[in-house]
Parts: C-alpha cells; structure tokens; sequence
C-alpha cells in the first residue's frame, strides 16, 4: 500500500498545472474580447503615459531648480533628471554617451571599480548587467546617499571614500573614472593615475569622459580645478602610465566632450579587439 504522505505532491502538481491552464484560458479569453476595441484602449493609454510623462518632467524639472539654483551648488548631478527631463527637452545625449563608451571597455563579468561615482546612474544603469560586482565610490556623503537611494543593484556597492588618499581596495579588471577628473589638480591627477595603474589587473583599462575648457579660459563649474584644453592635453597625461591610449572627442553646440580608453592591453576599437570584426576592400586607403 502507498503511503497516504507520497500523493501529496502530485496532487498539487496537477492542481497546479490546471491552475496554469486556466490562466492561460482566461488570458487568451481577455485578448480576443478586448481585439475589437484596442485603438480605443490604445489611444487612453498614450494619453495616461503623456500625462505621466509631463507630470515626471515638470517635478524633475522643479528638482533641478532646487538642486542648482539655490545656494549651494552640489558636487553631483542625479541623471534621473537627465532621464525624466533634460533630454526630451535638450535633445543632448552625453550622458548616455558617457555610460555606453565606458562599457564598450568592460571585461564581461569582471570587477568594476568607478572612482568619483556621482549619483551612481551608470553603475547601475550601464555597467552592473555585465560586471561580476560593481564598487562605486564618491567623496560626497550625499552623492553616495542618492546613489544608494535611487540606484541600487544586487552586484553594485556604494562606498563613502577619497580616491586621493583613501581609494577602495581590490585589483579591478576595470576602473572607471568619469566626469569627475577635470574635480582634481593636475599633481592630484597625476597621482590618482599612478594608483589606478597599480591597481589595475594585468591588461585592465581605465576610461573616462571629461569636458574642454570654455572659451576664455571659464570653467563650467566651480568645482572644476583642471579643464583640458583638448584631446592632446589630455593624452598627455594618460601616456606616461600606459602602453595603449585612445582619446576621442563629440562635439555638440553647448558641450565639446572628451573621452578616453587607457591600458597596456587591447583597447575598444583597436585592430585586436576581439569584439569587432572589420573588412577593408582592396585598394581601399
């Protein structure tokens, strides 16, 4: 005789496959009932998302206002402005440029240290899907505080910490160090550069993004204690650390922006760069 225990499971197995297949009924009842009047459906519902869209726009808005037109100004940006707001309205993309360079240069399922992280947008957003971990560090109490708030991931770690004297453990395959070089004097990056490179696992990159100087010689933020004139400027002083160096630049009406890949391995887009295959027609130049 069976024991009474042992049925159990298939019981509830079998209640639980009728159970699937009663939803799968009901929804494929729902889906032919609400055929005839999907443009109906269709158009309320692009009307809730413009309504929601606006009302998102306008409160982000009204937050960078506060953020940045009161005294005073932070040393982060939240990019959630950016998302909600800035972009439909500017149509300019540097912010997704700077996260999307600075994966093309990710090791898949590598160590990631981002050194100055802001509000810690990119580290969950572009860097996390395809990192084993994530450290993100910032000097700023309050950036690390947004960054935990409204950007968290399971592999992403946000750390209170100085890259100047106090830079967070560990021998990452990829250091990211974007918009925020320019925060440092040209000895603090000078030496903030001989960390990373002895940081830094055999082949591993750095990359970045910084900002040209305006015309003048005006600096775009007050916090800013070395604006690079331009791409040399900067190479100049990626070069003496590392054996492979790209800088490469987008220009835009109101921003002229740098960006750079350094290692003594491959770089991104370099004739050995397993990820790309390229064909170049006889003759071609």
């Amino acid at each position: 005789m069976a024991k009474r225990g042992l049925s159990a499971p298939d019981s509830v197995s079998t209640s639980g496959g009728r159970c699937e297949e009663d939803w799968e009924y009901m929804k494929a009842l729902l889906k032919r009932l609400l055929k005839p009047v999907k443009p109906w459906l269709e158009s309320l519902v692009q009307r809730e998302a413009w309504c929601a869209a606006g009302w998102a726009s306008s409160a982000h808005r009204r937050l960078r206002s506060v953020q940045w037109g009161l005294p005073s100004v932070p040393e982060h940006f939240d990019h959630h402005i950016d998302l909600q707001h800035q972009w439909m309205r500017e149509r300019n993309p540097p912010w997704v440029e700077r996260g999307v360079f600075g994966g093309l240069a990710l090791k898949p399922g590598g160590a990631m240290l981002e050194r100055a992280c802001g509000d810690g947008f990119n580290a969950r957003n572009f860097y996390s899907l395809r990192c084993r971990e994530v450290v993100a560090c910032d000097f700023d109490p309050a950036a690390v505080n947004t960054a935990r708030r409204k950007n968290s991931a399971p592999n992403v770690r946000f750390e209170l910490a100085d890259i100047r004297t106090a830079m967070p453990t560990g021998s990452p395959d990829n250091i990211v160090w974007d918009a925020a070089i320019e925060h440092f004097t040209s000895a603090e990056i000078e030496g903030v550069l001989r960390e990373i490179k002895a940081r830094l696992r055999p082949g591993g990159v750095v990359s970045g993004y910084t900002i040209t100087a305006g015309a003048g010689g005006q600096k775009h933020l007050v916090h800013h204690e070395y604006e690079f004139t331009d791409k040399a400027d900067l190479q100049r002083f990626l070069a003496p650390h590392f054996q492979r160096v790209t800088v490469f630049e987008t220009v835009y009406p109101t921003r002229h922006n740098l960006y750079f890949w350094a290692s003594d391995g491959t770089l991104p887009l370099d004739e050995d760069w397993p990820l790309a295959v390229r064909h170049r027609a006889s003759g071609a130049p």
